[in-house]
């Protein structure tokens, strides 16, 4: 047998584990889209509020990327994480119990808080625990789990919706998140800590090249200025950012433009959103994790290999535009499955950037800017839908600014990214 065979997975457990809280803060984040329709009849809302609210919790959960980065780099993925997922269940119950626009407004802005940590955590979980040729596929677990949330999500609340009410369309995704908070308690550790972990794979994991566990050498602030001051870093968190803005768009728009523009019932609308979000797992997984692992183990250059990855993802992600000039709703679907589906393969590529570029010490800080940033795009893609919408009763123009975004994400991504390397320690 081969002696690679013989090496333990231990990793790919815990690549499943972070993917499965990613899955499920992810129903936590499209319920409330899923939810829209009936919550602008219950509280009267317009386009505009219903934008507002869909993007409330954005502004926490980006305005605190950078000091959770900063945290996660001084106390650990293990700590952390099991507050933030303890926090976010208790947020979704919370939730539940909101009795106007006021109250959802903050009960989602602390839900952002309670996220946060959720994906600069799992980016510095995944440089510890993976070599980088096994990077690709590790990054998809969870950033595949982002886009299965809707496959899965988006008809379960819709379920619940629609048989129980719009609140236990959050009260289901509470309890959901407090057995992962239970789940992630009793299994995560990194690996200097996991007691499970064999000599044969920590060996493994360490050669391959994966982040060594420990502070960076400068002060958190320090490094922080330093990292702003690289190019590397502006051009990865520029690019996804643009990437953000149609996920965004897609992930909280997406059932009301089928309500509105389809004239479908919300359960049909659900139905007819799992589409591209199952093309997107897919190519999540298929692409941006198993494929580009197998180039680069076969010989591709890291930085062609994952930069080409990128543009062609960015570029099918223009589909959307087309999106924008036809009403019928099973066309719209086709154009809006091929731009998710490359911006879909693209996204773990980008988030695996932070683990393979930053100093050591510091993914939690670099994935945190870069999460801040895309993030703004949480709020923004919203709330600018919702304006275009609101003033002229059409989602023609909205998409057609989502492409004009992804054309400057795709020129930061080519020209000022450079090679993906480590970025020097500052001394």
């Amino acid at each position: 047998m081969d002696r690679m065979e013989k090496i333990p997975k231990l990793r790919w457990g815990i690549g499943v584990l972070l993917g499965v809280g990613t899955l499920i803060n992810y129903i936590d984040r499209v319920n409330l889209s899923v939810a829209g329709p009936t919550l602008e009849k219950v509280f009267h809302l317009s386009p505009q509020d219903l934008g507002i609210l869909f993007g409330a919790f954005f502004w926490s959960y980006s305005l605190l990327q950078i000091p959770v980065g900063l945290i996660l780099d001084r106390f650990g993925v293990t700590t952390i994480n099991r507050w933030a997922t303890f926090l976010w269940s208790v947020a979704s119950a919370i939730i539940a119990f909101s009795t106007n626009f006021t109250h959802l407004l903050a009960a989602r802005a602390m839900l952002g808080v309670a996220e946060a940590p959720s994906f600069p955590a799992n980016g510095k979980a995944t440089a510890y625990w993976f070599p980088r040729k096994e990077r690709g596929l590790a990054t998809s677990l969870f950033d595949a789990a982002a886009k299965f949330s809707n496959v899965v999500g988006v008809p379960l609340v819709a379920f619940f919706i629609v048989n129980f009410g719009w609140r236990w369309g959050f009260g289901m995704t509470a309890i959901l998140s407090f057995l992962y908070f239970l789940a992630f308690y009793a299994i995560y550790r990194n690996p200097s800590e996991h007691p499970k972990l064999t000599e044969a794979e920590r060996t493994y994991i360490k050669m391959g090249g994966a982040q060594p566990e420990g502070l960076s050498s400068k002060s958190e602030g320090a490094t922080l200025g330093y990292l702003l001051t690289k190019a590397k870093v502006w051009g990865l968190t520029i690019g996804f950012a643009a990437y953000g803005y149609s996920f965004y768009l897609f992930l909280t728009w997406l059932p009301s433009y089928l309500v509105k523009t389809g004239h479908m019932t919300i359960l049909k609308s659900a139905a007819y959103t799992t589409i591209p979000w199952l093309v997107a797992t897919f190519t999540d997984l298929a692409i941006g994790g198993w494929l580009v692992d197998y180039l680069i183990s076969r010989g591709g250059e890291e930085t062609r290999v994952r930069k080409t990855i990128l543009v062609i993802g960015m570029i099918l992600g223009l589909a959307v535009i087309g999106a924008a000039y036809t009403t019928n709703p099973n066309v719209a679907i086709v154009w809006i499955s091929i731009a998710l589906g490359g911006l879909a393969f693209a996204a773990p590529v980008g988030w695996s950037l932070p683990g393979l570029v930053a100093p050591k010490g510091s993914v939690g800080t670099v994935g945190g800017i870069m999460n801040f940033v895309n993030n703004i795009m949480g709020f923004v893609a919203p709330g600018v839908t919702g304006f275009i919408v609101g003033a002229s009763n059409s989602f023609a123009n909205a998409f057609i600014t989502a492409g004009v975004v992804l054309l400057i994400g795709i020129v930061f991504y080519v020209f000022v990214l450079g090679k993906i390397e480590p970025i020097p320690e500052p001394v």
